[in-house]
């Protein structure tokens, strides 16, 4: 079960770090369709959520690495927080793709 946990999160980091340099990829290629967004109003109760997300996915992507993934249920807690954060980054992809086209 530790080894089915440790792969598990260790291939979904990386397609999550693959999916955030294919963003910064196409943020950069259709640099000109973004212009018209404008500037990100930064309201500062709506954004607690993404950043514990966030800093939350650091702390166990570092825990997990300092204890080489060899415990299950950080490597667990890594898996269900990954995937939140991929679903929160195609929540984001949606909205803008929606004000762009």
């Amino acid at each position: 079960m530790k080894m089915n946990s440790a792969l598990i999160a260790k291939l979904l980091v990386r397609v999550f770090f693959l999916l955030i340099i294919l963003a910064f990829a196409a943020a950069i290629h259709y640099q000109d369709n973004l212009k018209h967004l404008g500037s990100i109003r930064l309201d500062q109760w709506p954004l607690i959520f993404p950043i514990l997300l966030i800093l939350g996915f650091i702390t166990l992507l570092v825990l997990c690495t300092i204890k080489k993934y060899r415990e299950a249920d950080l490597n667990w807690l890594l898996i269900v927080n990954t995937v939140m954060l991929m679903i929160y980054g195609m929540a984001i992809f949606m909205r803008i793709a929606q004000s762009v086209v």
